[in-house]
């Protein structure tokens, strides 16, 4: 399908300069649907949010955070008196194997929580938590190091992911590969030449990913931009001249990285003195936490209906609108806080709360029209679809419009 330039506009973002772009873009998502182009500007979406919506609560906010950490030291507790009874007369391997099956969901359970922790953390990055810097800093600081990711490194690059969401070449994490770059990885001049990954090679990626995804990330800046004039481990959010932090930024990288240190000897001393348990409350609820991260932030940016621009096709706007909501039910809305449910919201404005998201999510959808994506489907599934049908993005259709592409024949074909 090709598109139809009929006129230019411009959007201005943060009081910057303007930026024109093409106007009235019809291309094909990767099913082949017809996918248009958002038109409207930033002004249009702060427009229609109310204001009661950017209202913050320190006390609201500090509450959650109490919530949470009640409900992992009652689970801890609970787990920790209540497991060790647990026995079935004359059966003793299977009581051992029902007691190893409830530390595990202990485990989860406390892990469930501890995303909600990083949530709020989040919240302090992005200055949604209350009107105060300092404690929103604190806070966050505290939590996420708590959770071993280093809050200002962490702060820092996602404020830039979301100043060019969306953006091939200048946002900060889940930068697909280009057609060409795809081709170049496997060593081919064609696509067609490309063998279709089998389901377990699908299968071993999404475990790779879910597991090892983040500290992979934080260590070395993968699916982030290359910066191929920098080595990996150079580019990594503990490094505090990294090229993706300015120099004005050293000491709070510094100070993200004693906040890592510190976590690091707590669970080290902890394990020294009760090794059991430091596992089961601090350890496996860790890499709970790293794959509800990698799992929440895939799908919210990654879909077969989600474009990337080029830089001459993007706006604020149109990135924001690179975002899709999903829906993780009791979970997502009371444990997750609202993150999944209300994320295009989030990448519009940043700092409202996430108690007020849902009221300014119903806002911005009148302005949004057909361009709000929602997908209410199960977000397992969709983690499978995504991984077989998002492999690369390609502008074959309309200049600067890039679509997700696949070699698995799923939805339209692309040419070599």
């Amino acid at each position: 399908m090709s598109s139809v330039v009929v006129s230019t506009g411009t959007d201005t973002v943060n009081g910057g300069a303007e930026k024109t772009v093409s106007k009235n873009l019809t291309t094909r998502d990767t099913y082949g649907k017809a996918f248009k182009v958002p038109d409207y500007t930033i002004k249009d979406i702060l427009s229609a949010i109310p204001k009661h919506c950017y209202e913050r609560s320190l006390i609201r906010s500090l509450g959650y955070v109490v919530r949470d950490i009640t409900c992992m030291c009652l689970i801890s507790y609970a787990g920790s008196n209540l497991i060790p009874k647990v026995e079935i007369d004359q059966y003793e391997q299977l009581s051992k194997v029902l007691r190893g099956g409830l530390w595990c969901l202990q485990s989860y359970l406390i892990g469930l929580f501890g995303f909600g922790l990083w949530i709020l953390a989040h919240e302090c990055g992005h200055g949604a938590f209350s009107d105060y810097k300092n404690v929103n800093d604190f806070i966050g600081w505290v939590l996420h190091s708590y959770l071993m990711v280093p809050y200002f490194s962490w702060k820092f690059s996602h404020s830039k992911h979301h100043k060019a969401t969306g953006h091939l070449t200048r946002d900060m994490v889940f930068i697909p590969y280009t057609k060409e770059e795809y081709k170049k990885a496997h060593n081919v001049s064609k696509l067609s030449e490309i063998m279709e990954d089998s389901p377990i090679r699908t299968l071993l990626g999404l475990i790779f990913q879910q597991i090892g995804g983040l500290q992979l990330y934080l260590a070395t800046n993968a699916t982030g931009q290359e910066l191929k004039e920098y080595s990996m481990p150079y580019k990594s959010h503990y490094n505090p001249t990294s090229p993706i932090f300015e120099k004005n930024q050293f000491w709070y990288i510094v100070l993200s990285d004693i906040g890592i240190i510190s976590t690091i000897l707590m669970a080290y001393n902890w394990y020294k003195y009760d090794a059991f348990h430091m596992l089961i409350n601090w350890f496996m609820p860790w890499l709970w936490v790293n794959h509800w991260l990698v799992f929440v932030t895939f799908l919210q940016h990654t879909d077969p209906t989600m474009p990337h621009y080029k830089d001459h096709e993007w706006n604020f706007a149109r990135g924001a609108a690179a975002t899709i909501d999903r829906d993780f039910g009791f979970i997502g809305q009371h444990i997750f806080h609202d993150i999944i449910e209300t994320h295009v919201l989030h990448h519009y404005v940043s700092r409202i709360p996430f108690y007020n998201a849902r009221d300014a999510t119903k806002a911005i959808k009148e302005v949004m029209g057909d361009h709000y994506r929602y997908d209410g489907s199960s977000m397992w599934k969709a983690l499978w679809d995504c991984s077989r049908a998002c492999q690369f993005v390609d502008d074959e259709d309309v200049d600067g419009v890039m679509m997700f592409r696949n070699v698995n024949g799923v939805g339209v074909k692309p040419s070599d």
